[in-house]
């Protein structure tokens, strides 16, 4: 890798400070399982790598009035194991534990999930975002069993790796960034994440001098589960990936939200699902049919329509453990 400047601010202040205003310049380092792989494949050459290791105040899960704060610097270990998390937000907890790997949960954190890079190989070996040699797709035209079945029609067919993302969206989080001069701005964690439109453009509207701080979920009485389907546990990224959230009053479904994973360049939000088991009670029939409606827009490519069926039974397990409890 090429060398750099390597600092670990005391404050956040002056963190963001050292920050600068264009991708690539300079990098953020957390629990580093991406940065440092990233810095050893030359996807990223940076002038500076700014770590947050100093940053007490980014750490740590906090219940208050109205719901749960999360720390950015949070470890997937400390997720996994918070009493508060198992009561209230089982979805949460089982996307971490999904990773398996002790040593990649004990320094992995919770902001360097939502803002890890994409895990297309195209992409890790130089190609670029849009995996592309020259005007040809490779992703279009190799081996793609691993890439997106939403959002096809676009240049980018990489899929969005992060784990926690879909729980966060579906319990309808908040995710605080912080900038130069002590601005701050709040993002619902739906709006958090983008396609890019240029190599220049990265998966989220995080600008190159922000810090993701916090994420805070609303306690909205949501019975909520995710469901992964995975080739091997340990260091694999799951194949799809399912996190619903909803209310239930005398029986009925309400506030539904069905959210996908690693089918899309962003988590995908399946609405057909979730308004399927709108004003409706929640059973096995139920729960074909919110599955049968999360793949209507598919348009898989020449080598991973498997995702389809797969991602129904994720679907339909994911919404019979939360109307479960």
């Amino acid at each position: 890798m090429k060398s750099f400047e390597y600092v670990a601010p005391k404050s956040l202040k002056e963190a963001t400070g050292m920050l600068a205003e264009t991708w690539g310049d300079t990098e953020i380092l957390a629990g580093g399982t991406d940065l440092v792989t990233g810095l050893k494949q030359g996807i990223t050459e940076p002038k500076r790598v700014v770590s947050l290791r100093n940053l007490p105040e980014l750490r740590g899960i906090k219940s208050e009035q109205g719901g749960v704060r999360l720390g950015s610097m949070t470890t997937l270990a400390e997720l996994s194991e918070s009493s508060i998390l198992k009561r209230e937000f089982p979805s949460l907890v089982t996307a971490a534990k999904g990773v398996s790997s002790p040593q990649i949960m004990s320094v992995g954190t919770v902001g360097g999930d939502l803002c890890q890079r994409p895990r297309c190989w195209y992409f890790r070996n130089g190609y670029g975002l849009f995996a592309k040699q020259g005007e040809n797709s490779l992703a279009r035209t190799g081996e793609n069993r691993y890439h997106a079945i939403f959002a096809t029609d676009g240049p980018a067919l990489f899929v969005s790796p992060s784990g926690l993302a879909p729980a966060f969206i579906a319990l309808g989080a908040t995710i605080t960034v912080s900038g130069p001069n002590g601005r701050s701005r709040k993002i619902a964690a739906a709006d958090f994440f983008q396609i890019p439109k240029s190599q220049d453009e990265r998966e989220t509207v995080l600008r190159p001098n922000e810090i993701l701080t916090e994420i805070f979920i609303p306690s909205a009485g949501l019975r909520n589960a995710t469901y992964e389907i995975r080739h091997r546990h340990g260091l694999d990224w799951p194949y799809v990936t399912t996190s619903v959230a909803f209310k239930v009053k005398d029986g009925v479904a309400s506030d539904a939200k069905v959210v996908l994973g690693h089918v899309a360049p962003t988590p995908w939000m399946a609405r057909d699902a979730s308004n399927t088991l709108n004003g409706a009670r929640i059973d096995d029939n139920l729960a074909s049919k919110s599955a049968e409606a999360a793949t209507k827009g598919a348009n898989p490519l020449s080598q991973n329509a498997y995702k389809v069926p797969m991602l129904k039974a994720a679907v339909r397990r994911a919404v019979l453990a939360a109307a479960a409890g």
